[in-house]
């Protein structure tokens, strides 16, 4: 499913307009953004928890020529499925 079959979907389901569910949706994917931004923790309780790890530097090596190279470290984000996603998935 795509963005586009996502706002179709919401649409559907809340028996709203398209646009109305298009933006709903980017405000919901902006907040959850900026949130994470911030170094908070997201959690949609049923569904999952949005939240923020540390990966830290590492040597790695150059696919071409077996070089090392450095990586450094970074934030990335992450998601934990919540219970009841799981429960609807199995």
């Amino acid at each position: 499913m795509n963005k586009s079959e996502l706002i179709e979907a919401i649409a559907a389901t809340a028996d709203i307009p398209k646009a109305a569910a298009g933006r709903a949706l980017d405000a919901m994917v902006d907040t959850v953004a900026d949130a994470l931004k911030k170094g908070d923790q997201v959690v949609l309780v049923g569904f999952g928890t949005f939240s923020v790890k540390e990966r830290a530097a590492r040597t790695g090596r150059n696919p071409q020529t077996g070089q090392p190279i450095e990586i450094a470290a970074a934030k990335i984000p992450s998601f934990k499925a919540g219970k009841a996603l799981k429960d609807a998935v199995n």
